[in-house]
C-alpha cells in the first residue's frame, strides 16, 4: 500500500469510528509499526491544515479520534440543540406510544399495528435518544427489539413507565361496526 492510500485507510477507519480507535487497531489495519502510524497522522494533519479544514485529529492516549476544531463547537451545538428539540410527528407519536405500551417490541410488531413502513420513525427515535435496543427476540432472523428509555421518561415527565395513562377498556373503545351519527342526525330503530 502506498503513503497516499494508508493515509485514507487511516482518515477512513477514524470518520467511520467516530469513537476514538487504539494506535494498536491502526496499526494492525494499516499494516504498520506504530512509530510509522505517528508519521501518518501528522502528514493527515498537514493535509487539513492545508485546507482549512474544519476537522482535526486528536491524540488521547495510546488512541486518535476524529473531532471538530474548538471553534466550531457554538454551530455544532446550535445544530444539535435544534435536533433534538425538533418537534415529533404524528407517526412519531404513534410509534413511541406502541413500544410504550408493548415493549420490547421489533419494527415488524410497530409495522403491523401501524399497517406502514416504520423503520425510518423507529431509527429516528434511536436517534433522538427515545427509544433504544433491547436485545434481540429468539425467532427466525432474530430481529432487534426496542424499548423506551430514560430520555423518553424525561421528555414526557414521568418517573416510570406505570405513570402512562391507562389504554381504553374493550367497552371504552370504538368499533368500526358501531353505529355513529354526526350531531343533529337522527337513527332509526
Amino acid at each position: 500500500m502506498l503513503v497516499d492510500e494508508k493515509i485514507s485507510v487511516l482518515e477512513a477507519v477514524l470518520f467511520a469510528s467516530g469513537d476514538p480507535v487504539s494506535k494498536q487497531t491502526l496499526c494492525n489495519i494499516i499494516d504498520v509499526d506504530e512509530q510509522s502510524l505517528d508519521k501518518l497522522v501528522v502528514l493527515l494533519r498537514e493535509r487539513y491544515l492545508n485546507i482549512s479544514s474544519s476537522l482535526e485529529i486528536l491524540e488521547l492516549g495510546d488512541s486518535y479520534q476524529f473531532s471538530a476544531r474548538r471553534e466550531y463547537a457554538p454551530y455544532i451545538k446550535e445544530a444539535l440543540e435544534e435536533k433534538k428539540n425538533a418537534t415529533l410527528s404524528q407517526a412519531a407519536f404513534e410509534v413511541l406510544t406502541i413500544v410504550a405500551y408493548n415493549q420490547p417490541v421489533t419494527k415488524g410488531f410497530v409495522e403491523n399495528v401501524r399497517g406502514v413502513d416504520s423503520s425510518s420513525v423507529v431509527n429516528s427515535l434511536v436517534e433522538k435518544g427515545l427509544l433504544e435496543e433491547a436485545g434481540r427476540i429468539d425467532v427466525p432472523g432474530r430481529p432487534i427489539a426496542y424499548k423506551t428509555t430514560n430520555g423518553f421518561l424525561r421528555t414526557f415527565q414521568i418517573s416510570s413507565l406505570s405513570e402512562l395513562p391507562p389504554l381504553p377498556d374493550q367497552e371504552q373503545q370504538i368499533s368500526f361496526d358501531d353505529d355513529i351519527t354526526e350531531e343533529g342526525e337522527t337513527t332509526e330503530d
